[in-house]
C-alpha cells in the first residue's frame, strides 16, 4: 500500500493551490467513502492538503499589525474563530457515533478521517486566537467570554436536537443532521470568510481556505451515503425528510442571525477603518470588498446556504 505522495500527485480536489472553491467543490463534485477511505486520507490530505502548512496556513502568511491591535476587526475575528473551534469541537464528538456505526469499513474509515479533520479545525481556529496575541493561559476563558453565549444559544440546541439520532444509533440520521443541517448550513459562511480576511488577514483567510478543501469531501462523501441508502431504501426517504424539516425548524428558532448580524457590524467598522489596505480587492466578481455592507454580505451568505442545499438535496433525491 503505497502511502508516500508528492504535491503533483495530490488529487484536484485536495491540492492546495488547484481544489475549487467551497461552494463550487461542494455543490459539482461527486466523491464517495470508497474513494476517501484512510489510504486517501494519508496520502492525498495528510501529504498533500497539509504538506507545509504550519498551524493551519502556509508559513509565509501574514498576521499584520492591525490584527494584532484592539479594535472591532480583531474582535469580530475572536468571536468568529471563538465560535467556530467549539462547533469543530463538538463535531468531533459527535462524529464518533458515526464511526461506531459505520456499516462498512470505507465508510467507517472515511468518518475516522472526518473525525481527525473536524479535531484539526477547531485547534487551528484556537491557535490563530493565540497568534492575534491572545495569551495560551487565558484561551479558554476569552472563547468563553467572547463566544459562550452564542455557544449557549446556538451550538447546544443543535446539540440536543441530535442527541436522540445519536443515542438510537441512527447512523444515516446521524449523517444526514452532519451533512445537511449542520455542515450544510454553516460551511457557506466558511466560505464567506475566507474571502473576507484575505487581505485583511492572510494567515486567517488561509486557515479558512484549509478547512474548506477538507469540507469539500465531507460534504460530498456525506451526500453519496445518503443518496445510496436511498436508493437502496426509497422507503426511508419520509422519516429523512421530517428529520430535515424539525432541523429546519431548529435552526430557525436560534438566534444565529443576530450572532452573525454583531459580528458584520464589527467587520464593517473595521473594514472602514482599514479601507486602504483592502483597496479594489473583490470579494466576488464585480463587488469589491471595501463597497459591500454587512447586510449585504449575510444576505449572499444565506444565498449560498440555500443554493448549495437545493443542489446537494437534489442530488441525494429528497427534493
Amino acid at each position: 500500500m503505497a502511502l508516500t505522495t508528492t504535491r503533483d500527485e495530490t488529487p484536484p480536489e485536495a491540492d492546495w493551490d488547484r481544489a475549487p472553491g467551497l461552494l463550487d467543490g461542494a455543490m459539482n463534485l461527486e466523491l464517495t467513502p470508497a474513494q476517501c477511505n484512510l489510504e486517501y486520507w494519508l496520502t492525498a490530505v495528510a501529504q498533500g492538503t497539509l504538506a507545509g502548512l504550519v498551524g493551519g496556513h502556509t508559513p509565509g502568511a501574514a498576521i499584520p499589525a492591525h490584527m494584532l491591535a484592539d479594535g472591532p476587526l480583531r474582535t469580530a475575528l475572536i468571536s468568529e474563530l471563538a465560535f467556530r473551534s467549539v462547533a469543530e469541537e463538538k463535531a468531533t464528538r459527535a462524529i464518533s457515533s458515526l464511526v461506531d456505526t459505520a456499516p462498512d469499513l470505507d465508510t467507517m474509515e472515511f468518518y475516522a478521517t472526518q473525525l481527525i479533520d473536524e479535531a484539526r479545525h477547531a485547534r487551528v481556529f484556537r491557535g490563530h486566537i493565540v497568534e492575534l496575541g491572545v495569551p495560551e493561559a487565558d484561551l479558554l476563558a476569552t472563547i468563553d467570554r467572547v463566544a459562550g453565549l452564542d455557544i449557549e444559544r446556538v451550538l447546544v440546541p443543535l446539540e440536543e436536537f441530535s442527541a436522540p439520532v445519536r443515542e438510537e444509533g441512527d447512523f444515516i440520521g446521524g449523517v444526514i443532521i452532519l451533512t445537511v443541517l449542520v455542515e450544510g448550513v454553516l460551511a457557506p459562511a466558511a466560505e464567506l470568510s475566507e474571502r473576507k480576511w484575505k487581505v485583511l488577514d492572510p494567515a486567517a483567510s488561509e486557515i479558512e481556505k484549509g478547512a474548506g478543501i477538507d469540507e469539500i469531501r465531507h460534504l460530498t462523501v456525506g451526500s453519496s451515503i445518503v443518496r445510496q441508502h436511498l436508493l437502496d431504501h426509497p422507503e426511508d426517504k419520509p422519516r429523512l425528510a421530517e428529520l430535515i424539516g424539525l432541523g429546519q425548524q431548529m435552526w430557525g428558532s436560534v438566534p444565529v442571525l443576530d450572532m452573525l448580524a454583531r459580528r458584520e457590524a464589527l467587520f464593517q467598522q473595521g473594514l472602514e477603518a482599514h479601507a486602504d489596505v483592502v483597496g479594489d480587492y473583490e470579494i466576488w466578481p464585480g463587488r469589491r470588498l471595501v463597497d459591500t455592507t454587512a447586510q449585504e454580505r449575510m444576505e449572499q451568505g444565506l444565498s449560498w446556504s440555500m443554493q448549495m442545499q437545493q443542489t446537494r438535496m437534489a442530488y441525494m433525491g429528497l427534493t
